[in-house]
């Protein structure tokens, strides 16, 4: 029978057993789980064939919850209004009708951009050629008029603002400002001496090429290197740029000490967010159906936030999943910042592996205040 290692606090012992029963269920189930609360680790677990405890690997679209926490900081400097249009920023954004789309707006999946004619390398991603490409693309419904998931190019929007109002890349704010000022174990670019720690995400299916807009794919499919998107951080190049869509790779303990870095802070050190930027950031911006989905959905600034089939947390909680099933989040109603990454892909929709053990987290903090 596999067995877990690591600890939980305290209090905490039904989390373990819950993890344990997941590893007892599926021989080759492995994850990685972490969990702090007011800033202090109260679960720390892995277990499973494919990984241990130091193992890094993809998370997919966590990457853009932990870029928005750059975004979060340009906002709390004042160097990024949300209330702006994108085009302030970057004039070449404002054609084709984009000139009145709005920072919070287009971060929140409103901008009608899910890809380009011929799609976008992929070392182009994380440059300002695709950025210009994708600022000279007429949109696919009215910005602003409804939303659908821009999976791949919110992060390239995110990452030329960034560029725009502070001349430098979001990855490169991102390592100087949080990831080492914080001890993050989660990585916007994996230098190449950390690359032994690399474990490749194991997949079955794509679970997101149903819907996907194929434009959104187009070049990752002319790549003789990827054919589908769960392919992406397996690729060295991919998890090198650390392209802020989802080309992030960490530890669950890096994810969970993140953002319990932006809401708490950790080891003594004062938060990385007010509690201003945290409420303008995790606002809710868009609920309903999601026009590229067709299921519904609910964002704030970049953030995913719960509701009834993604209940990951309170209505003030903020993250994001990835393509894998992978979990990070924020939930200031408890103190509580979490972190889960499977080495398997799941689908993790409805209820899955990780909004279990995010709920059992919740209810031994509930018990425990």
């Amino acid at each position: 029978m596999q067995k877990s290692f690591g600890f939980a606090a305290p209090g905490y012992e039904g989390v373990l057993d819950l993890f344990e029963a997941l590893l007892a269920a599926d021989p080759q189930y492995s994850a990685q789980l972490a969990a702090y609360r007011d800033g202090v680790k109260i679960v720390d677990l892995s277990g499973g064939p494919h990984i241990t405890a130091d193992s890094v690997t993809g998370a997919y679209s966590v990457s853009k919850g932990v870029a928005a926490l750059v975004i979060s900081l340009l906002v709390q400097d004042g160097l990024l209004d949300l209330d702006r249009t994108v085009a302030h920023y970057w004039p070449e954004f404002g054609c084709h009708g984009k000139d009145r789309l709005l920072v919070r707006e287009a971060l929140s999946h409103q901008a009608g951009l899910m890809g380009v004619e011929g799609g976008i390398a992929l070392d182009e991603f994380t440059t300002s050629l695709a950025a210009g490409r994708l600022a000279a693309t007429s949109p696919a419904w009215r910005p602003g008029s409804c939303f659908g998931y821009h999976a791949l190019t919110i992060g390239i929007i995110m990452e030329e603002l960034c560029r725009r109002v502070t001349g430098t890349s979001l990855q490169s704010l991102y390592d100087q400002r949080i990831r080492t000022a914080y001890g993050i174990d989660f990585f916007l670019g994996l230098p190449e001496e950390l690359e032994p720690r690399y474990r490749d995400v194991l997949y079955d299916v794509d679970p997101l090429q149903p819907w996907l807009d194929p434009l959104s794919l187009d070049g990752l499919n002319s790549n003789a290197a990827v054919s589908t998107i769960m392919e992406l951080p397996n690729q060295r190049p991919v998890r090198a740029a650390g392209m802020s869509a989802a080309g992030g790779v960490g530890t669950a303990e890096g994810l969970a000490r993140l953002y319990a870095a932006a809401i708490t802070g950790v080891d003594g050190r004062d938060p990385l967010l007010t509690p201003e930027t945290v409420s303008a950031m995790s606002q809710e911006q868009v609920w309903g159906l999601d026009r590229l989905s067709g299921l519904d959905n609910a964002f704030a600034v970049v953030f995913m936030k719960p509701h009834v089939s993604r209940n990951f947390g309170s209505h003030r909680a903020f993250g994001h999943e990835g393509a894998n099933a992978a979990l990070g989040f924020a939930d200031p109603a408890y103190g509580l910042a979490f972190g889960y990454i499977p080495q398997r892909a799941e689908d993790g929709r409805t209820q899955g592996k990780a909004h279990r053990l995010a709920a059992e987290i919740r209810r031994a903090a509930s018990a425990l205040s």
